[in-house]
């Protein structure tokens, strides 16, 4: 068994990254709008405070409480989009019960929608016009390309078709040469698929998901699920029983996590260096 250390190859992504905004004299600064308290909330908003820093990009804060109304909210997310020194924005997810989560991820203009998900940006991911990748997403891309891991001819189930992990990677594999699954909570008896899968990638947010049980003989096994428990966040696998069996894996910490940092930080970079047919 060996592990994806996400951790070790997002600093090497951060670390490119330092290196070329010093070089272009790149002026950029990410803004991250945060509604509630929500635990994992912050860690991800530390997380990425700490990388801007590292690599020399400025970083805002704005903390709005959760009895906010939404047409306060759609201001506030106006004014900060609208805000020339931000040059990426960041709704951070999820919002409280009852908000919309579309309607204010609309909000985020496409060249500082560094997390891909305003309809706009959605858009032109589909249709190949855009420039970047969702983060998540992309930090799995990185790991199967950074540990050679082919997909070409394999078999790839995906636990859950959300807008952050599922939706991207299916729209990705279903380009490549592979037989891809993907399951939801209406999938009945998942361990089926993931018995014959050469590569399970969840990202549910549920613990334990993923028994030791359910997969296969060196099989590479992605976790990107986050779920509170207690004051620790946990993923959808059962490391230590998979761990014995899998040919590859992600740790519960530093595997996709540091990823999608560095990844959400090199689309701040991209968009600001690359133009964007706004068309």
């Amino acid at each position: 068994m060996k592990i994806l250390d996400g951790k070790k190859l997002a600093e090497k992504i951060l670390e490119k990254l330092k290196k070329e905004i010093k070089k272009k004299r790149l002026k950029l600064k990410l803004a991250v709008v945060l509604v509630g308290n929500d635990l994992p909330s912050k860690i991800y908003i530390r997380k990425k405070k700490e990388a801007c820093e590292k690599i020399g990009v400025g970083f805002e804060l704005l903390k709005f409480s959760s009895r906010i109304n939404k047409a306060e909210l759609e201001k506030e997310i106006k004014r900060v989009v609208g805000n020339p020194v931000n040059t990426g924005v960041v709704i951070q997810l999820p919002l409280p019960k009852g908000f919309n989560h579309q309607e204010f991820l609309n909000l985020v203009l496409p060249e500082k929608d560094v997390d891909v998900l305003s309809e706009k940006s959605i858009g032109k991911l589909y249709t190949g016009s855009l420039p970047i990748f969702p983060p998540a997403a992309e930090g799995i891309r990185r790991l199967l390309k950074e540990y050679k891991i082919p997909i070409r001819g394999k078999s790839i189930v995906l636990i859950g078709a959300g807008r952050l992990i599922g939706r991207p990677l299916a729209l990705w594999l279903s380009k490549e040469k592979v037989t891809v699954i993907v399951a939801n909570k209406f999938t009945k008896n998942v361990s089926y698929f993931t018995k014959k899968a050469d590569i399970i990638i969840s990202g549910v947010g549920s613990p334990n998901l993923i028994t030791g049980k359910m997969v296969r003989e060196g099989a590479v096994v992605i976790d990107a699920g986050t779920f509170r428990k207690g004051k620790k966040l946990v993923g959808d696998v059962e490391f230590k029983g998979i761990s014995k069996k899998a040919g590859y894996i992600t740790p519960v910490l530093g595997g996709v996590g540091p990823m999608t940092v560095a990844c959400l930080l090199e689309n701040l970079v991209k968009l600001k260096t690359t133009k964007l047919n706004l068309v």
